[in-house]
């Protein structure tokens, strides 16, 4: 079943369900719009269903600063309230204020 509504929104906080990284979201795809080489990149049994929202993070962890694409079955709200210290943050959101980034650049 298509689900047409996205649970997370842009300059939302949150976290991979099951890796250590978190990030915010800049951008939404309704549904899977990746390439299939890298959705075959992903284990069998771990591949999330195609057809739900996928979201562009500017993410972090321990290590690094990156760009993810992630499924929102593998997402979860980040409650801690701390900031992400992604370098790319400033170039599309202002202040942090409760857990959110403002939007700071109009986006088509």
């Amino acid at each position: 079943m298509h689900k047409t509504h996205a649970k997370y929104h842009l300059g939302q906080v949150v976290r991979h369900r099951k890796h250590p990284f978190r990030g915010v979201v800049f951008d939404v795809d309704a549904m899977f719009s990746n390439t299939e080489e890298w959705y075959q990149s992903i284990p069998e049994g771990s591949r999330p269903a195609k057809d739900q929202p996928f979201y562009h993070l500017l993410a972090e962890n321990d290590q690094s600063y990156y760009i993810a694409y992630v499924s929102e079955q593998n997402l979860v709200p980040d409650d801690t309230g701390e900031p992400v210290e992604h370098p790319d943050l400033q170039d599309i959101f202002g202040d942090f204020q409760g857990g959110f980034y403002q939007l700071q650049v109009e986006l088509n």
